[in-house]
C-alpha cells in the first residue's frame, strides 16, 4: 500500500450548491413539487462529502472499502459522499521508552532507555500495512534498543579503542540505533528523525562491583603514567651524570641508585633524605 492524493473538490463551492438544491427543494417543496424531494435527498448526500482538514493532519479516504487516497493539504474540502476518512496526525512526536534490563555482549546486566522523535510520511502504509501504528513504533523502538545494546559492552576497561562501547560511544551508538529503527518502522509509513540514549547504568545488583572495577582501572592507568614517567626520568638522570662525568658508578651502585630514585619519584608518601658524609664506596 503507498499513498496517493485523493480525489477533492473546493468545499466552499461545494457548500454553496448545497445549500442552493436545500432552499430550491424547501422551496418546490412548498408548491407542492416532488422534485423538491430528490433536490433535498441529494444535497443531504453532497453534505457527506464536506471535510475540514487542520494543519499537519492528513485523512486517508476509503469507498466501500477500497482506498481512493489521503487528503494532506489544510483546508475546506469536498470529496466522494458516504466515504470513510480516518485521521492520521502528521506532527513529530517523541516516544520514550520504558528503562529496560539487558544483557551487553559481556553477559553483564544494566539498564537502558531512549527516545525516539518520529513522524509519519506515508498515511497508507500507517493505516493499512500495520495494526495501531502508534503501538508498533513502541514494541519495534524497544527491540531495536534491545538489539543494540547486546551488540556492546557497557565499558571497556582494556582495549577501548578496538572498537565501540556503550557509555563512551554515544553519539555512534544513537546513530545505529536511529538506522536500525528507521528500517523497522519504513514498513509502518514513519520517518524517524533521531534516536537518543537518556539513561544507561549497570544493574543494581552489580552496580557496587562494576564501580569498583572501574575505580581498580583508573588507578592501574594511574600507575603505568606514574611509572613510565618514573623510568625516563632516571634513565634521563643516569644519562647525564655519566654524560657530564660528574660521578663514576659501577653496575652495583648504578642500581642501587636506580632503585632509590624509583623510590622516591613512585612512593605515595614524600621521602626522607639521608645525607652520606663519608665516602660513596
Amino acid at each position: 500500500m503507498k499513498e496517493k492524493d485523493a480525489w477533492t473538490l473546493n468545499g466552499y463551492l461545494v457548500l454553496i450548491l448545497i445549500l442552493a438544491l436545500l432552499g430550491t427543494g424547501i422551496a418546490l417543496l412548498i408548491k407542492l413539487n416532488l422534485f423538491g424531494i430528490v433536490l433535498l435527498v441529494v444535497g443531504c448526500i453532497l453534505i457527506t462529502g464536506i471535510q475540514v482538514v487542520q494543519p499537519n493532519r492528513a485523512y486517508a479516504v476509503t469507498f466501500f472499502g477500497s482506498y481512493i487516497g489521503t487528503i494532506r493539504e489544510p483546508g475546506f474540502w469536498f470529496t466522494l459522499p458516504f466515504s470513510l476518512r480516518k485521521k492520521v496526525s502528521l506532527r513529530v512526536r517523541n516516544f520514550n521508552s520504558k528503562t529496560l534490563k539487558v544483557n551487553d555482549i559481556e553477559g553483564n546486566p544494566i539498564e537502558i532507555a531512549a527516545v525516539v522523535v518520529f513522524r509519519v510520511v506515508d498515511t497508507a502504509k500507517a493505516i493499512f500495512d500495520v495494526d495501531k501504528y502508534e503501538q508498533f513504533v513502541e514494541i519495534q523502538s524497544e527491540t531495536a534498543l534491545r538489539h543494540v545494546a547486546s551488540r556492546y559492552p557497557y565499558d571497556s576497561f582494556e582495549h577501548s579503542e578496538s572498537g565501540y562501547f556503550l557509555r563512551g560511544n554515544g553519539e555512534e551508538i544513537a546513530h545505529e540505533l536511529a538506522q536500525e529503527l528507521q528500517q523497522r518502522l519504513s514498513l509502518a509509513g514513519v520517518e524517524v528523525s533521531e534516536a537518543r540514549l537518556t539513561h544507561l547504568a549497570y544493574s543494581t545488583e552489580i552496580a557496587g562491583a562494576m564501580l569498583q572495577r572501574q575505580q581498580a582501572s583508573a588507578i592501574l592507568a594511574a600507575r603505568q603514567i606514574i611509572v613510565d614517567g618514573a623510568v625516563g626520568m632516571v634513565q634521563m638522570a643516569i644519562d647525564r651524570l655519566e654524560k657530564e662525568n660528574v660521578v663514576v658508578l659501577d653496575e652495583e651502585r648504578k642500581a642501587a641508585m636506580i632503585n632509590n630514585l624509583l623510590v622516591a619519584i613512585v612512593s605515595d608518601r614524600s621521602a626522607q633524605p639521608v645525607i652520606n658524609t663519608g665516602s660513596l664506596y
